[in-house]
């Protein structure tokens, strides 16, 4: 990879694995910041966080778009996101003014948050070199990030729960720092302001598709940070440091794959790796349920996140490949993601509070699979060259 290509998988790695560290130790961490329930609480800090990644990504992308420049966008969000968690740190350390105000600053922290994050990719997704490899760039950062926070997360709340809120404030500030030293590739959009991100999928229905494959993908991202975790740790009887360690045989493949499986869908396309990786996906979410020891259940995982790998860079670079305004593009995709973890976070929380495990992790499978079944004939007729669809040298 070349220096800006390395240094933005960097801050995306950044981000989210200052996001992904909570996770782990989120029950401890909900009731450090006053709240008294469990799974209510850790349902409602993530889904907190996700409301202002829905309503502020497009926001973002779109100003980026119109500015015709991304990274002091990117500082300021990642520096509002480092006040955000520093003002939630000292307050939770020093007065007592309730969850719910908590749950305020933790939306605000979103907010800016989801602007370093989406911005980063899409100066990816400014950079040549191929739509796949830069997606894959992207993916295996993602992937990287997960992959270690939701481990050492875990080590991380076992040192004191408010801990991995400090290391993710200091992980923002390296991301701040590491943007300043970009150079900017994006070209000004002739559409300008906020409204850019509501139209463009009216103007481009076939951003759908990727944007439906995100949700679903998100979905089950948000089900595992909340109920998955919940599930292996009451039913395996796991620690926090443990049940990051489990989280971590899902993430550690998804992100090993992510770069040649990007690479891959440049050569032979996106359609097979989004289709068969997505089934994949739904069937391994159902088997983790289905394991009857941790052993199982944490080899399941494995095959979980190789599957993760085969769709996601795929999915992202088919968002480039249809784009316009990438800022809007990327903006929009990360608002159908955001809205699928914030779903699958409270979703599948409140399933798994009235109906149980069971059913919250069979509709998590049933979504991911059925969205390959719904949007299939779509994908096939999708008017891109087929060289990116299909991998061969027609042009639709």
């Amino acid at each position: 990879m070349n220096t800006d290509r390395a240094t933005l998988a960097a801050m995306i790695f950044a981000v989210l694995f200052g996001q992904v560290a909570l996770y782990p130790g989120v029950p401890e961490l909900v009731a450090a910041l006053g709240a008294d329930t469990t799974l209510d609480a850790s349902t409602w800090f993530l889904a907190a966080e996700y409301a202002g990644f829905v309503l502020f990504a497009g926001v973002w992308g779109a100003l980026s778009d119109a500015a015709g420049r991304r990274v002091p966008f990117i500082v300021v969000g990642a520096l509002g996101g480092v006040a955000s968690y520093a003002l939630l740190v000292a307050l939770a350390w020093f007065t007592d003014i309730g969850f719910t105000a908590m749950l305020a600053l933790r939306f605000i922290e979103g907010s800016f948050t989801i602007g370093a994050f989406s911005l980063s990719i899409t100066m990816l997704m400014d950079l040549g070199g191929g739509h796949g490899r830069n997606m894959g760039a992207a993916g295996i950062a993602i992937g990287s990030g997960t992959a270690l926070g939701a481990p050492l997360g875990g080590q991380l709340s076992s040192v004191g729960p408010l801990v991995p809120l400090v290391v993710a404030a200091g992980l923002l500030c390296l991301v701040a720092l590491l943007a300043a030293r970009l150079q900017d590739r994006a070209v000004e959009s002739r559409r300008g302001g906020i409204g850019a991100a509501l139209s463009g999928l009216a103007d481009r229905p076939a951003l759908g598709l990727p944007y439906l494959f995100g949700f679903a993908d998100r979905f089950t991202a948000g089900f595992f940070a909340l109920v998955g975790t919940l599930y292996f740790r009451e039913t395996f009887d796991l620690d926090a440091g443990m049940a990051g360690l489990v989280l971590g045989l899902f993430f550690a493949p998804f992100a090993l794959g992510q770069y040649p499986m990007g690479r891959l869908s440049d050569r032979i396309g996106r359609l097979v790796p989004v289709v068969a990786g997505s089934v994949l996906y739904g069937g391994a979410v159902l088997a983790v349920y289905l394991a009857p020891t941790i052993e199982i259940a944490g080899a399941t995982m494995v095959l979980l996140g190789i599957a993760g790998a085969l769709v996601a860079p795929a999915t992202m670079a088919l968002v480039t490949d249809l784009a316009t305004d990438r800022g809007t593009a990327m903006g929009g995709f990360n608002v159908f993601g955001s809205l699928g973890f914030l779903v699958g976070t409270v979703g599948g929380g409140a399933i798994a509070d009235s109906l149980g495990f069971g059913a919250a992790f069979l509709a998590a499978a049933l979504l991911e699979a059925g969205v390959v079944v719904v949007t299939l004939p779509l994908l096939v007729r999708l008017d891109i060259p087929r060289t990116t669809l299909f991998g061969d040298r027609e042009s639709a």
